[in-house]
């Protein structure tokens, strides 16, 4: 497979990542974010470095009606399309404010799952492609530390799920990325067990692996799903006592 990648939310630690993977295998690439412009350095190395074509696209996540003439004006619908798009937000800011909440749960869920859909409909027209979603672990059980951003990537991760039982027979593959802790801004300040962070070449490297392979769901570190299950499985009255 050598057609073009998209990037959603391609200015992301994670995402750049990813966008070097493909670029490296030959990829065009073709970078979407709410300001593109201040992507130009990394699609100027990109093009430099791995000699492919870079494209860049504005694209808001949130401007929903906004979906469907972004792909239209896409310079050809690309090959894979990996959504990078997401806000932690916080906790504390989100329980207390409605609105904050609201953002955070478009930003991993809404927006997210509509230019997935317009994305799907398009590639299942033609009868071929990838869609990516970086999901996250949060999203395996509601734990009180970061509820809203995790209840958002849940819904995200079971949206997944059905857009590739749905498409399975229709020539597009769904990968379900759930990366764990990944050492880029979004952990400034926290302190993270080192076997359970990640860098971002990892993540990078594991969804262009996923995507040639058809893996359905992946976790970056093997671990993340021992981890996962183990927390998945306490009994509610004693998990509601704990404090993840």
């Amino acid at each position: 497979m050598s057609g073009p990648v998209l990037i959603l939310g391609a200015a992301s630690g994670i995402a750049r990542a990813v966008a070097r993977s493909f670029a490296e295998a030959g990829h065009p690439i073709q970078l979407a974010a709410r300001t593109a412009a201040r992507l130009e350095d990394d699609a100027a190395d990109l093009r430099t470095r791995y000699g492919v074509a870079v494209s860049l696209h504005d694209f808001d996540a949130l401007t929903l009606d906004s979906h469907a003439d972004f792909i239209a004006a896409l310079p050809a619908l690309p090959e894979v399309a990996v959504c990078a798009v997401g806000a932690m937000g916080d906790q504390d800011q989100s329980a207390a404010d409605p609105q904050a909440a609201a953002h955070v749960m478009r930003s991993n869920f809404e927006g997210p799952a509509s230019i997935l859909a317009h994305l799907a409909n398009a590639m299942e027209a033609r009868g071929s492609g990838c869609l990516v979603g970086i999901s996250s672990v949060a999203g395996d059980r509601g734990r009180a530390s970061n509820y809203i951003y995790g209840s958002a990537k849940a819904g995200f991760t079971a949206f997944l799920s059905g857009l590739r039982n749905r498409l399975a027979k229709k020539g597009v593959h769904v990968v379900t990325v759930l990366p764990g802790f990944v050492r880029t801004a979004m952990l400034d300040g926290m302190d993270t067990p080192a076997p359970l962070t990640a860098e971002p070449s990892e993540v990078g490297a594991a969804v262009l692996r996923a995507v040639q392979k058809q893996t359905n769901v992946i976790y970056t570190r093997p671990i993340w799903r021992v981890v996962m299950a183990v927390i998945r499985n306490i009994p509610e009255p004693i998990f509601k006592k704990t404090s993840l």
